[in-house]
């Protein structure tokens, strides 16, 4: 049986209508309506989320693990229903889909085992010297602590595993951090569906239905009321470099500011040595096309620039990228809004006397063709614009005269995702100039590979110097995220059963 949405917000277990309705744009499918936000309905959710803490945030490790693996057994529950509506909605295939779905599961279950090691808690102890001179010592102990309750804003781009129960959502729900979701109007289906997994969970473990909310799209204000909100803690967001710097901020500027960790966006230049090109040029060309045109282009870590030493081997590059190109179908992208601010970059791209057109094609209503122009690194930078994110499968070789000019062209990139290096063992001492350059702008740094696909492990980074995020000293997927909703606590002469039970075991 096909799901049909209620069209409601869950707010701390209760499904509750708004203000009016706002009419859902699958891709293909049936439309739904769905209730539109409220203010008050944002009140009502962080007053819950806030009582929960207290319960909540002092839970145990073990406590919170459960409810991480039940609401993935959950979500696995639903893994059809989700499948359907989430293909309907944004017109992802299901493969892509069951394939998202397995990372949201799995980064929920890996949060899970994380905190139960309590390797997050970064415990400390400096024992007491009551004999030192001139003045004894206290002692001392650290611990991370929940910071209390935390927005996230579900993402375009990933309606499973950046939206409502994604990493976001994860990482503050085993730090002790309830959460309000601000779901994404682009798949509101797929968010309520998920929500109502997430439901269950908190009802099978028994924990504080103000633990999660979700409240639907369809209104600016909900998102503007929810950062401001004076319960709210901290922001999780993946989205636009525009709406994302809005709401930094309104947290910036509020009577308490709060931490906003955005991720923005990224142009994620690759830049390719004069050895490994000779070698390989038409592998990397075509390897660069299938990347910068999977999901249609709609990855933050799409590889839109790829730099070059200018030659025969560029041009054995180039050759093969456009012929790999030109045999890429039109994709659907995820929204009417995504597909025809990709039109607009390509116009802009192509109206451009600073570009050659390498492959242009013609794209209409939500679908998206690749196209790959070419600039030199002097036009490239004297042109800000071309360094900006067009988010679809364009892509945009830039040819430089040395080695130089591309450690030049490296230093003047804004923040970004990802930097790549292609080289061979005799490019070596060429990578060794790069590294230090591309990591001061990358927050993940590659060798002979492409950025498409993040892992989801310990190591992994996905952030960066800014534009490319609002806090390069976070992530947004990985373990280490956690940390974003932790604050140390210094605890100073404690008897030991006052003490956080963190500490004890």
């Amino acid at each position: 049986m096909a799901f049909t949405p209620k069209g409601k917000h869950l707010v701390a277990g209760e499904w509750l209508d708004g203000a009016g309705t706002f009419a859902s744009a699958p891709a293909h499918g049936p439309v739904h309506h769905f209730a539109v936000g409220t203010v008050e309905l944002v009140n009502r959710a962080c007053e819950a989320a806030e009582e929960a803490f207290w319960s909540f945030g002092y839970s145990s490790r073990a406590e919170r693990a459960a409810l991480l693996r039940a609401m993935a057994d959950e979500i696995e529950a639903r893994a059809d229903a989700i499948t359907e509506i989430g293909s309907q909605e944004t017109g992802l295939p299901e493969a892509r889909l069951q394939g998202e779905r397995g990372r949201t599961t799995g980064q929920l279950r890996l949060f899970a085992d994380h905190i139960e090691k309590g390797e997050h808690l970064d415990r400390r102890f400096d024992a007491a010297m009551p004999d030192r001179q001139p003045a004894p010592r206290p002692e001392i102990r650290l611990i991370q602590r929940p910071i209390g309750p935390v927005a996230v804003f579900g993402a375009s781009n990933f309606p499973l595993a950046f939206s409502t129960a994604g990493g976001d959502t994860a990482a503050a729900l085993a730090a002790g951090c309830p959460v309000v979701v601000k779901g994404h109007s682009a798949h509101p289906g797929t968010g309520e569906i998920v929500a109502q997994a997430v439901e269950a969970a908190i009802r099978k473990t028994g924990v504080h239905p103000g633990v999660f909310s979700l409240i639907q799209g369809g209104s600016r204000e909900v998102g503007h009321a929810l950062v401001q909100h004076p319960m709210i803690k901290a922001v999780g967001f993946t989205g636009s470099l525009a709406g994302g710097r809005a709401l930094f901020d309104l947290c910036a500027a509020r009577p308490e500011p709060i931490p906003f960790f955005g991720e923005l966006g990224s142009v994620n230049p690759m830049f390719l040595l004069p050895e490994a090109l000779n070698a390989r040029a038409e592998t990397l060309g075509q390897g660069w096309a299938g990347s910068l045109t999977m999901g249609a282009g709609q990855f933050c870590t799409n590889p839109g620039i790829a730099v070059v030493v200018d030659g025969a081997a560029a041009n054995r590059f180039t050759t093969a990228a456009v012929e790999a190109l030109a045999k890429v179908a039109p994709q659907t992208m995820l929204t009417d809004g995504i597909a025809k601010a990709y039109h607009d970059g390509q116009a802009r791209f192509a109206s451009r006397n600073a570009v050659k057109p390498l492959l242009v094609t013609q794209s209409s209503d939500r679908t998206a063709s690749p196209n790959l122009f070419e600039t030199t690194g002097a036009q490239f930078l004297s042109d800000h614009a071309l360094g900006e994110e067009v988010f679809g499968p364009l892509g945009l070789v830039v040819r430089v005269g040395s080695l130089d000019e591309m450690e030049q062209l490296a230093r003047g990139f804004e923040g970004q995702l990802t930097a790549t290096i292609h080289m061979d063992s005799a490019d070596l001492d060429a990578a060794r100039r790069l590294r230090p350059v591309l990591e001061r702008k990358a927050g993940r740094v590659l060798v002979n590979g492409f950025p498409t696909g993040v892992e989801v492990v310990d190591s992994m980074v996905h952030g960066g110097p800014y534009p490319a995020s609002t806090n390069f000293g976070a992530t947004s997927v990985g373990t280490l995220s956690i940390r974003r909703f932790l604050r140390p606590v210094a605890y100073q002469n404690m008897p030991e059963g006052l003490l956080p039970e963190d500490f004890l075991g």
